[in-house]
């Protein structure tokens, strides 16, 4: 229930964008791609990746300060990997 909220949320707010951007496949994504995308872009990324990686009965809380921590230590692996997948640098930085 948890990740269905999260991917909820994720699709209002991706509505009102232009049609280029009605769908994004994360697992295409490279951290070269993340890192130059818009601010935009990259908190709603940030928001669904904190969704997807916390815990299955974890209370629907948004910690903001958790996100901008995590947010920082994913953008500072990609600066480093900026060929490596979106993904694989969320799997290190942010998997449990």
């Amino acid at each position: 229930m948890n990740k269905l909220s999260v991917l909820l949320v994720a699709a209002a707010l991706l509505s009102p964008l232009p049609a280029r951007a009605q769908q994004l496949d994360l697992a295409t994504v490279t951290c070269k791609d993340f890192i130059s995308s818009d601010k935009e872009t990259i908190g709603l990324i940030l928001m669904w990746l904190e969704g997807y990686y916390s815990e299955e009965n974890a209370k629907p809380i948004v910690n903001f300060d958790k996100m901008k921590v995590d947010g920082g230590k994913l953008g500072e692996y990609c600066g480093k990997n900026p060929g490596h997948s979106l993904i694989t640098a969320a799997d290190e930085v942010l998997g449990n």
